[in-house]
């Protein structure tokens, strides 16, 4: 836990962080009061941005949890026309991301990044099904062989910023970083067709080291039960 909370943060979140001490440092010449107010929130921002370090699995055909959050939909669609990725429905897998998570973004499953593709959009909830085509968003599609996967960050009700630190052509390692969705947001990932997700609605994931689908030892999707 205190790993977690302390961890490296984002180089992308320093200057926020910085932002929020000097509002907090002129609050303070104010009142203590309103001070200690911007100091927490000083914490916050640096919690936000944190990028804890993770252990991924490593072994042929997994793919794991592209983001921190918690499974909100599962659903079967058609990947979009602008995926190339045919017209059979495949699984989606969509994991919301809360102010508290960690909102660094990993890469699922190793290959060449074929493609990137940013859509322009809406800020509605991230965590209702409409988001997945009204918000705006940026698609990956990585190819392992034969295999292709599409994972998306989606922008939220308060985000306003996606980063994505990868290119076309680049070539790409299961579990190492790649983006940052900046406040609330989600992350889809659009399976292989006939792999069936190993998660279900409402289980947290950990970006990273969760496995999401074995994709050399396929089942049926894992029903599960809240205590």
């Amino acid at each position: 836990m205190i790993k977690n909370v302390y961890a490296p943060i984002h180089k992308d979140g320093w200057k926020f962080v910085g932002i929020f001490a000097v509002i907090a440092t002129i609050l303070y010449c104010v009142s203590p009061f309103l001070g200690f107010f911007g100091f927490t929130l000083t914490c916050w921002c640096y919690y936000f941005f944190r990028s804890p370090k993770r252990t991924t699995p490593l072994r042929d055909g997994l793919i794991t949890s592209p983001a921190d959050g918690t499974v909100c939909l599962i659903q079967k669609v058609k990947a979009p026309a602008e995926y190339e990725m045919g017209n059979e429905e495949r699984t989606r897998v969509s994991i919301f991301l809360n102010v508290f998570d960690v909102h660094v973004q990993r890469i699922p499953l190793a290959g060449k990044v074929k493609k990137i593709i940013y859509h322009s959009g809406k800020f509605i909830n991230a965590s209702l099904d409409k988001a997945s085509d009204d918000n705006e968003r940026q698609t990956v599609i990585v190819q392992n062989g034969d295999t292709e996967i599409a994972f998306t960050q989606i922008a939220g009700l308060i985000a306003r910023r996606i980063r994505c630190d990868i290119k076309e052509g680049q070539d790409v390692k299961i579990g190492e970083l790649y983006g940052l969705i900046r406040f609330g947001s989600r992350v889809d990932i659009y399976l292989p067709q006939n792999v069936s997700p190993l998660v279900s609605i409402g289980q947290r994931m950990i970006g990273g080291e969760t496995v999401i689908a074995d994709l050399i030892a396929p089942t049926e999707q894992r029903r599960s039960i809240t205590h």
